[in-house]
């Protein structure tokens, strides 16, 4: 099996993969900053975890780091690369703007730098469904427009796509973006909504809940995410000599080995249906605090995964009632309450 370097191993999806990975037998390469945009201990007990495999390696360093970066490529070699690692979070980009730039941008710069001198085999990268920012159609299909983006955020998330379509054209460097989609479950940041709803009911405290409830998302359990990723790790981009036979559904580039593929559960659940799930896991009911719309947030998000499943067979399925029920199972256990 290929030897897989993941940036960004110790945050959520990283450390979700990294797992299922090592579970199939590949060896892993983790590479995380540990930076403190939320709780560094539960990244470390990610990482502890991975650990315990005698086939998982972890350097810690940041994406910035160029001189840690070509090191690590240059021992370890690594045939396959899944960019992770990024400064998440929609609204934190509306305080510190500079660690998206710094992050996202000049990370990936590098990252794009040591996959084209090392000749890597296939670089996927994580985007994100923020993309599609001002659209309204749904669901959002990979052949949108996404030339509007509301965050900085969703901003430096394009501006990826477009510097990878750039690397895969120029040095013919096969290069799968993938848009997640509302990403959730066991072992998630505090700074996402379902984290902090449960955490709010089980406290007793207030939580808010934007857009007055009108608010909708295609929810995806962690697992399907990262069955996907691994999924697309085999369905590598070839460079076409006859555009005419690239299918419909299929954003393969006609000019590079490049494609983008969603990540989605194909459906979208009303919020308060979601703040539902979870007061029954927790039992007990939250003090909802509702307000108006957050400056940069849409409405509704919705995945056409059509593509993922043409490529792969598979499309994401487990039922956002199931996802909640595991993840208030875990923090509970995580916090011993």
């Amino acid at each position: 099996m290929p030897k897989v370097l993941v940036t960004g191993s110790a945050g959520f999806i990283g450390f979700h993969l990294s797992q299922h990975l090592l579970a199939e037998g590949f060896d892993v390469i983790g590479f995380d900053a540990m930076t403190d945009y939320y709780d560094v201990n539960l990244k470390r007990r990610r990482h502890a975890m991975l650990l315990q495999s005698p086939r998982f390696n972890a350097v810690e360093a940041r994406l910035e780091d160029m001189a840690a970066l070509t090191a690590l490529f240059e021992r370890e070699r690594p045939e396959v690369v899944v960019h992770l690692a990024a400064q998440a979070g929609v609204r934190y980009s509306l305080e510190n703007p500079r660690s998206y730039l710094e992050s996202n941008l000049i990370g990936t710069f590098n990252v794009l730098e040591c996959a084209r001198e090392f000749a890597v085999g296939h670089l996927l990268m994580a985007s994100t469904s923020s993309v599609y920012g001002a659209n309204t159609q749904m669901p959002f299909g990979e052949k949108q427009q996404t030339d509007h983006p509301l965050t900085f955020y969703a901003a430096t998330k394009k501006s990826t796509e477009i510097m990878a379509h750039s690397y895969a054209h120029l040095w013919s460097l096969p290069t799968t973006m993938f848009r997640f989609f509302t990403v959730y479950g066991p072992w998630g940041r505090p700074d996402m909504a379902l984290y902090k709803f449960a955490k709010g009911i089980l406290e007793n405290t207030p939580i808010e809940i934007y857009n007055h409830g009108e608010m909708y998302r295609d929810f995806t359990y962690v697992t399907d995410l990262v069955h996907g990723i691994r999924l697309l790790i085999d369905a590598v981009p070839v460079r076409t000599d006859d555009p005419a036979t690239i299918p419909d559904w299929d954003t393969l580039s006609p000019v590079a080995p490049f494609r983008v593929v969603n990540i989605g559960n194909s459906d979208k659940v009303k919020l308060t249906d979601f703040i539902d799930s979870i007061e029954r896991e927790c039992g007990r009911k939250a003090i909802r605090t509702y307000l108006d719309m957050q400056k940069g947030d849409v409405p509704a998000t919705w995945a056409d995964a059509t593509q993922l499943r043409e490529l792969t067979g598979y499309t994401p399925a487990t039922p956002f009632t199931q996802g909640v029920r595991a993840f208030v199972a875990w923090y509970r256990d995580y916090f011993a309450c």
